[in-house]
């Protein structure tokens, strides 16, 4: 709790009962450092978060992946992390970056392929890859 600077009367408190927005995700990242997963899924972890709470979530995630080998943590976890911002892969430097598109897969990359992102937006991708916007797929579907 200290290391994600928690306040430890938390401990007597019911879960998430109170709780705002950050302290919720700060608690669910004490969660997964007291259960080592090998697999975390965060869907939209950094919504709502200020900078600081930001920096204390990433901190955390960081934390279980530099974990030593065993039975979970370390080399041994790995996170799914859903953002439609730059802002948290700041602090969680990504392996691998895949971009979605309608549900599917369109094109993946390295850490790069986020500042490409945050510089060009997503206009070029929908060009490079011949995705139509949702007015033209309908008129399509008509004739």
């Amino acid at each position: 709790m200290d290391f994600l600077e928690m306040d430890q009367a938390f401990i007597n408190r019911y879960l998430n009962q109170g709780f705002s927005g950050g302290e919720k995700k700060r608690m669910e990242v004490l969660q997964m450092l007291m259960l080592k997963p090998s697999l975390a899924i965060l869907d939209e972890t950094d919504s709502g978060l200020d900078i600081d709470a930001l920096k204390v979530v990433a901190r955390g995630v960081n934390k279980l992946r530099e974990m030593p080998p065993g039975a979970t943590g370390g080399p041994g976890f790995g996170a799914l992390i859903i953002t439609h911002y730059q802002r948290i892969l700041t602090h969680i430097v990504p392996d691998f970056v895949h971009i979605m598109y309608k549900g599917r897969i369109v094109t993946s990359g390295g850490k790069e392929l986020v500042e490409v992102l945050e510089s060009r937006g997503y206009d070029w991708i929908k060009e490079q890859y011949g995705i139509e916007e949702e007015a033209n797929e309908a008129a399509v579907a008509r004739r």
